[in-house]
């Protein structure tokens, strides 16, 4: 049974900063991508960023220099470090693993994350 803990969400200005983290409670399986998404109201959820077991990164074009993700294979958490916030960040941020042996996706309940101008 895999398990995916969010925390770090909450009511910020625009400008400041908040970290997301994701904790992934896993049996057995070896966690490949891990990723952050997100879903304002009314829209479609979009992903934020990726990072990969080797450290390599991606991220939304909207959030590039000021959005960070991190992983800590050691614990299995993936981090999202988000600085100069905009109210348009407003949106639920749900973090995804993925199994590297069989694909399968596992997704977090979710964290709400607002912005105030």
């Amino acid at each position: 049974q895999v398990q995916l803990v969010e925390s770090g969400g909450g009511l910020v200005q625009a400008g400041g900063s908040l970290r997301l983290s994701c904790a992934a409670s896993i049996s057995t399986f070896s966690i490949g991508a891990m990723g952050w998404y997100r879903q304002a109201p009314g829209k479609q959820r979009e992903s934020v960023a990726t990072i990969w077991p080797g450290g390599t990164t991606n991220y939304a074009d909207s959030v590039k220099g000021r959005f960070t993700i991190s992983r800590d294979n050691a614990k299995n958490i993936v981090y999202l470090q988000m600085n100069k916030l905009k109210p348009e960040d407003t949106a639920n941020y749900y973090c995804k693993i993925t199994s590297s042996r069989t694909g399968m996706d596992y997704w977090g309940k979710g964290t709400l994350v607002t912005v105030s101008a």
